[in-house]
């Protein structure tokens, strides 16, 4: 088994690797922000409204490491984000009271709406996952979950666990000014400094960011009503075609829109993988295939 938080045998290496993961953060986010507490924090509490896609940037990065790094980095990057969020406060306008943003209950609205999101949103852009593997891919977010500081037992691990999730959280949702301004940055955001040499393609992210937003699920468009309803099935042929074009990059390519550190932690997971028997002849993306896994009768 790999040394690496969740081996190319999870359900979670087929998501996380997937390049639909691009749309299903921005999706997050946006999920994210209907909850108006968990939303004021960020915005009361980090640099969003000047660097968004920098913000899911970092989202991506940690993603990475709770997935493809060791187990030692996995741990050094939970205790440092717990220390952060140990001492962030929100102040919420309407009632004038202090919450913490290490609140279990914030913590576990953002981490439902961040990995509901990938899972939706790979499967509706044509990764083939049955439904007892959408259930273990939850499962095993359980374990991310507590690099935040959530337990394992609270967190929903199941498609009807997640689904019941929501359905008791919708009453407490509503579409504050800074989740509309929110939607309205990540349909055309400022690229941070490292992302610069994208910006001939901006313009481009227009049909990107619409495109997140109608993944939405159908209430939350509905509470937003940012943009006008489209069918959903061409939506879904939108999401296909972004999913296969994207994989169609090399992965050195792709790898030009993380962090410096990330693009550090991904090569040192090839060369660690390498080492254990894993062929990386087709990058990470590769060992989505069993046939590129080492031969335990070999081990």
């Amino acid at each position: 088994m790999a040394a690496t938080v969740q081996p190319p045998q999870s359900v979670t290496w087929q998501v996380h690797i997937d390049r639909s993961m691009w749309i299903g953060g921005v999706r997050g986010l946006m999920l994210q922000a209907l909850h108006p507490i968990a939303m004021r924090g960020v915005w009361q509490n980090s640099n969003f409204q000047e660097d968004p896609i920098g913000r899911l940037q970092r989202t991506a990065d940690f993603v990475g490491v709770v997935t493809w790094g060791t187990r030692d980095e996995a741990d050094r990057l939970g205790r440092r984000v717990r220390d952060i969020h140990r001492s962030l406060r929100i102040k919420d306008p309407d009632t004038g009271r202090m919450h913490r943003v290490d609140d279990p209950e914030l913590l576990l609205w953002v981490h439902c709406a961040e990995v509901s999101s990938y899972l939706e949103v790979a499967r509706r852009c044509g990764l083939r996952l049955t439904d007892r593997q959408a259930d273990r891919y939850l499962a095993e977010q359980r374990r991310s979950a507590t690099y935040v500081g959530l337990h394992e037992e609270d967190v929903p691990g199941s498609l009807a666990e997640m689904e019941a999730f929501f359905a008791e959280m919708r009453p407490q949702l509503q579409v504050t000014p800074e989740a509309r301004s929110t939607v309205r940055f990540l349909l055309w955001p400022k690229l941070p400094e490292e992302m610069r040499w994208l910006s001939a393609g901006k313009p481009m992210y227009v049909p990107f960011g619409a495109l997140c937003y109608y993944s939405l699920p159908a209430w939350a468009r509905r509470m937003y009503g940012v943009l006008p309803e489209i069918p959903q099935p061409a939506v879904t042929a939108a999401l296909r075609s972004f999913r296969l074009a994207m994989n169609t990059l090399p992965e050195k390519v792709h790898d030009l829109s993380f962090q410096q550190g990330t693009k550090d932690m991904l090569e040192a997971a090839r060369q660690r993988l390498a080492a254990e028997g894993y062929d990386l002849g087709k990058g990470l993306q590769g060992l989505r295939d069993p046939r590129r896994w080492p031969d335990p009768a070999a081990a």
